[in-house]
């Protein structure tokens, strides 16, 4: 999810547990990809298995940290649309009780520094698009120890939800830890501690599982063959994306696809947004009877016996290091992400359109190995 008010925010979740117990973290060998280098071999990457919370579609994938002394175990959207950690706390009431709530008062080392925010979100767990301030978050700082299999960190500055909008409530996991494309907080911590400054993401339709985060590494026994790189543009900030150069659809493009264009990289969402003239360009290009639904603004939907036999083949076209066109491509499949609960016999398309804001989430990452390396300011992709 992106937020209004810190850079480039988003969402993701997991299976809250009625008894918060950890999640076994396996360690492995790793392969670094070419040119990532790390200054001292200190630290060793870490495996975190990672939920996938579906409700007729993937919606997103997350895994466990723990936070405080003793350390109390907090499932988490491992973000890359963030950059900042917040989860639920005892602080929020009954807003957050279908989530595990940390409690400050039984750690030894929190520290409440007391600042109050609010986070708005643009993009939600969901495959609906978000109007108006119904995502919001309200918060409070603090800091404490945070680990990550073996990987820990003391004093990192984190946010406790004090309370949420009502859309959160079917979340089974408690927050979010941000992997934006500048090291912060936690994953600063354990840069400076000597881990390599990247980390590789597979995340995997709800039917394939065995979905994974490998922080300060990749896991080579994920992906096949050797990964595509493309650099981030200058002065990207701490948003993960990428110039496009067009999209195609079934092999066919036109002058409202054939536009170079900036494309966000968010693992905590799994809409894809684009504008309106984009996404209805590329609607025309799969089906004219592909139309708005008014009682959901943004989305688009066709009857239900007709989708499964529409081609939707989505190529989006990037330029790797070397200068050479890739595409990352979207499968027919994930043309539908269920009915409308308005008319069961109505499925939702898989774009929103969202006017200033082009943005790929879990829809198209499920189909590749992908690796951020922030010390390199550039993104991998390879074969699964």
């Amino acid at each position: 999810m992106l937020s209004s008010l810190l850079l480039a925010f988003a969402l993701g979740s997991a299976y809250a547990l009625k008894e918060a117990t950890p999640q076994r973290i396996q360690l492995s060998s790793r392969v670094l990809p070419k040119r990532v280098r790390s200054h001292r071999r200190q630290v060793s990457p870490t495996n975190v298995p990672l939920d996938d919370f579906f409700l007729g579609t993937d919606l997103q994938w997350y895994g466990n940290i723990t936070v405080g002394t003793p350390p109390q175990v907090i499932s988490v959207v491992f973000d890359t649309g963030s950059t900042s950690l917040e989860f639920a706390s005892t602080l929020c009431g009954s807003a957050c009780n279908n989530q595990v709530k940390f409690d400050p008062s039984e750690s030894s080392t929190f520290v409440d520094t007391g600042r109050t925010s609010s986070i708005t979100f643009s993009t939600g767990v969901g495959v609906d698009p978000v109007v108006g301030s119904n995502y919001r978050l309200t918060l409070r700082s603090g800091r404490d120890t945070v680990a990550i299999g073996s990987l820990k960190a003391t004093n990192v500055d984190l946010f406790l939800i004090t309370d949420q909008t009502p859309t959160f409530g079917i979340d089974p996991f408690s927050g979010i830890m941000g992997l934006g494309a500048q090291a912060v907080g936690f994953f600063a911590a354990v840069v400076n501690q000597g881990l390599p400054s990247l980390f590789g993401l597979f995340v995997t339709p709800q039917s394939v599982g065995n979905a994974e985060l490998t922080i300060g590494g990749v896991d080579n026994t994920k992906f096949q063959g050797n990964p595509t790189f493309a650099r981030l543009p200058t002065g990207t900030g701490r948003t993960w994306r990428l110039t496009s150069s067009g999209v195609s659809v079934n092999g066919k493009t036109n002058s409202d696809l054939h536009t170079t264009r900036s494309i966000i990289f968010d693992s905590g969402t799994s809409n894809i947004l684009f504008s309106t003239t984009t996404t209805e360009a590329i609607y025309a290009l799969i089906s004219p009877d592909i139309k708005p639904n008014s009682a959901e603004p943004g989305t688009y939907g066709i009857a239900c016996n007709r989708i499964s036999s529409l081609p939707a083949v989505i190529d989006i076209t990037f330029t790797s290091e070397g200068g050479t066109p890739f595409n990352l491509t979207i499968p027919s499949s994930e043309l539908s992400v269920g009915p409308f609960a308005n008319d069961p016999t109505l499925c939702q398309t898989l774009i929103n359109a969202f006017d200033g804001l082009d943005l790929v989430g879990g829809s198209l990452l499920k189909h590749y190995y992908s690796i951020w390396d922030v010390g390199g300011q550039r993104m991998g992709f390879a074969a699964v």
